[in-house]
């Protein structure tokens, strides 16, 4: 993927794939440390806090995984492997959270290496990101329960 590394991020959705029941169709990454001690989160654009680099799957990614490499370069800025498929993880919002801007999800995360971290990503100016231990980032993703769901699947030493 280092060959093709943009210099912006997609926006939009018009490319977006949705599911059989109407779903945006969602992948995202856990970024772990090599010891698997710590996870890269970064900070939310919409809702403020912290959350774990993820995005629309579009129409001309042959794969949620190809997405999910995407997502962690656009939005966190590093080049990963994947290293496990954690499953697709349910929307588990309650519907008075739904808008038109964030509709029902199905969300599809990959355990990840980090690779390489940029000094210069296409969402820099957006925003920050930051390793945190697994307590920490528990409690910074408390209130969306899907991202720690994601990171409950994975292998991060607990």
């Amino acid at each position: 993927m280092a060959h093709d590394l943009a210099k912006t991020a997609r926006t939009g959705r018009d490319n977006q794939r949705y599911g059989a029941q109407g779903e945006r169709l969602v992948a995202g990454v856990v970024p772990l440390s090599n010891d698997k001690t710590k996870v890269l989160v970064i900070e939310s654009t919409r809702r403020g806090g912290w959350v774990l680099p993820k995005g629309g799957w579009e129409t001309d990614e042959g794969t949620a995984q190809e997405a999910a490499r995407r997502e962690a370069w656009e939005e966190a800025g590093i080049v990963c492997t994947v290293l496990k498929d954690l499953g697709t993880v349910p929307d588990m919002r309650a519907p008075s959270e739904l808008t038109p801007k964030a509709p029902k999800a199905a969300y599809q995360f990959y355990e990840v290496s980090v690779d390489r971290e940029a000094s210069e990503w296409p969402e820099k100016e957006k925003r920050g990101r930051q390793w945190m231990s697994y307590q920490q980032a528990k409690q910074a993703l408390a209130s969306r329960l899907e991202l720690l769901e994601a990171l409950n699947r994975s292998s991060i030493a607990k």
